[in-house]
């Protein structure tokens, strides 16, 4: 697979999750290139061989990249622009200067014109306005000779511990109509599959697993790793964890008694992962998500096994930072099956 020697660049690429699941498939990541310093020190760590860029792709030209290419061709360009404009979280207008992101991705792909694209998004963006913006980026893909395909796929149905669902674009040059990977058909893998071998307590980096690993998955994850990093716990204050000890394995703010109900004013406050199933969407750290069994929030360590990074993806720069870095980024597991079905159909 790997002798194919397709070529990618990665747009809006972060912490690298997307390159990651491509990588593994066989393709080579030229490329990563993002605005924010500290998701590209942890892609650059994790990516030896890719070359990193911190610009902003808003006012980055095509032309400005090519030096770092080395006259290779690109054949495949992946990434998400950032969506915030239509996540749920957020206020959802149409004319947000920030769902015009995608135009960028547009831009780049005119330019280098590569055999296919793989772009990913909110599952919003389908029907945010009526379909505004989603026919609006079918449009300006097809008028560029693009053949698009568009679906929303759910994380948890491709070996990631977690029901995440994202939109994805993937368009051929060729004509060809991309056809999606099928779901696992084994049974999805729960919460307490990706942690049960993580432990209560803070573990200081490089030092070895205190617990074996528990589960098929967690093997996985232990692959090439025989060391644990990025396993810090958060210490909360007596009165949060005295909250979150009320709220069972699975449970939320309405586990509370009454007068606790209040004390957060977010409908997701008090949440509890369930051991029994994938965790929910994992945000960016708004410490709002608990552990199904401690009294904390997960740490970037576990964060990343929900996601689906290997466990010798070590992240950098501060925690709250991590947390960041790892709740925007593509679950590798799912990138990966992109990435093998894109690969067989070129």
């Amino acid at each position: 697979m790997a002798g194919q020697g397709y070529n990618v660049i990665d747009l809006f690429c972060g912490c690298g999750g997307f390159s990651l699941g491509f990588e593994k498939a066989g393709f080579n990541v030229l490329l990563g290139i993002d605005v924010w310093k500290d998701a590209l020190t942890t892609f650059e760590y994790n990516h030896k061989k890719s070359k990193s860029l911190q610009a902003d792709l808003s006012i980055l030209s095509p032309e400005e990249i090519v030096p770092l290419l080395k006259s290779k061709q690109i054949d495949v360009i992946i990434g998400g622009p950032p969506c915030q404009g239509i996540s749920v979280a957020g206020k959802r207008i149409v004319d947000d200067i920030r769902n015009r992101l995608y135009e960028n991705f547009v831009r780049f792909v005119d330019y280098f014109r590569p055999k296919a694209f793989v772009m990913e998004n909110v599952p919003n963006i389908l029907s945010i306005g009526n379909g505004i913006i989603k026919d609006s980026i079918v449009k300006d893909f097809s008028k560029l000779g693009y053949t698009i395909e568009y679906k929303v796929l759910t994380a948890s149905d491709y070996g990631v511990p977690q029901n995440r669902r994202r939109a994805i674009f993937v368009g051929f040059l060729n004509g060809h109509h991309f056809i999606f990977p099928k779901p696992f058909e084994t049974g999805k893998i729960t919460s307490s599959e990706a942690l049960s071998d993580l432990p209560e307590d803070s573990v200081t980096d490089g030092d070895n697993y205190p617990i074996c690993p528990q589960s098929e998955y967690q093997i996985l994850m232990r692959k090439h790793s025989d060391k644990l990093y990025n396993h810090q716990i958060t210490i909360h204050n007596q009165t949060t964890k005295d909250i979150i000890s009320l709220v069972p394995d699975g449970g939320n703010y309405k586990d509370l008694p009454k007068e606790l109900q209040d004390t957060r004013k977010v409908h997701i406050a008090w949440t509890r992962l369930n051991s029994q199933k994938p965790s929910f969407t994992i945000d960016t750290g708004h410490r709002h998500h608990f552990h199904y069994s401690y009294n904390r929030i997960p740490t970037a360590r576990e964060s990343a096994r929900i996601q689906s990074f290997p466990d010798n993806y070590i992240f950098t720069c501060s925690r709250t930072s991590q947390l960041k870095q790892i709740g925007n980024a593509v679950p590798p597991l799912m990138s990966e099956e992109l990435a093998k079905s894109l690969l067989e159909q070129l």
